[in-house]
């Protein structure tokens, strides 16, 4: 079992900043390859970008690549995603998740950050 907690959403700016930070809890977090979803208002929750347990090999979705960054650090069991050059089509709830399947790494879930960005 893995518990997320996500921290560091808010309202910026469109070409701004933000990082945001998802703190695990439960011995096995370096085993699971953890990812962020987002879901805007009235549309579906959507993969955003991933990081595996092993290598560190990322995967991002096209909307975002060359703005947003994923990494983990296991010794302090988080995950992070750097969101650079914001736009306004990036607001959303951005979820946490944790998984065996890099692919679709959706096992466990945490409560989600607002992220906000005005134009």
């Amino acid at each position: 079992q893995v518990q997320l907690v996500e921290s560091g959403g808010g309202l910026v700016q469109a070409g701004g900043s933000l990082r945001l930070s998802c703190a695990a809890s439960g011995r096995a977090f370096s085993t699971y390859h953890m990812a962020w979803f987002r879901q805007a208002p009235g549309k579906e929750r959507e993969f955003v970008a991933a990081v595996g347990w092993i290598s560190g090999t990322t995967r991002y979705t096209d909307a975002v690549k060359g703005r947003f960054t994923i990494s983990r650090d296991n010794a302090k069991k988080t995950v992070y995603l750097q969101m650079n050059t914001l736009k306004p089509e990036d607001t959303a709830v951005y979820y946490c998740a944790a998984g065996s399947r890099f692919s679709k790494p959706d096992d466990f879930w945490g409560q989600g950050t607002q992220v906000t960005v005005s134009s």
